[in-house]
């Protein structure tokens, strides 16, 4: 019964974009850590993760907050969207700094986004929410 109530709501467009979008992220971002910096491969996985991350953090906007949800125009946000406003922020800084060829700022905007990423994951594996119940079920 679980599995298909989680179901039901990963079926969600919004919600299958968002995970697709976080997925596709944090893999492109485990490799952004791992390969050096400054190649065409770095700024050719970069430009992908930054849309990823851009598609995560705006698709989270039509999801509605779960907890601590306050009514909006926008719909019921919670405190998990200021980190998606956070991470839209990040990224246009991120991408503003490299430009201006800030390697520094540019380094450090972009690893507080991927840490934010990191950090949401985990909160989705937190008991009551729908990743935690789905992954609960397919494990057990």
């Amino acid at each position: 019964m679980i599995l298909t109530a989680v179901q039901s709501r990963l079926l969600d467009p919004a919600i299958g974009i968002h995970v697709a979008a976080a997925v596709l992220a944090l893999g492109l971002g485990a490799f952004m850590v791992a390969a050096p910096k400054g190649t065409p491969a770095h700024r050719r996985a970069g430009r992908a993760w930054v849309g990823a991350m851009a598609v995560t953090a705006a698709s989270s906007f039509f999801i509605a907050a779960q907890l601590l949800p306050v009514a909006t125009p926008l719909g019921r946000l919670g405190p998990i969207h200021l980190l998606s406003a956070f991470t839209l922020w990040s990224l246009w800084r991120a991408i503003a700094a490299i430009r201006r060829h800030d390697v520094t700022t540019h380094r450090k905007a972009m690893i507080r986004a991927f840490q934010g990423l990191v950090v949401a994951g985990v909160f989705t594996l937190a008991p009551g929410r729908a990743i935690n119940a789905w992954v609960a079920a397919i494990a057990g």
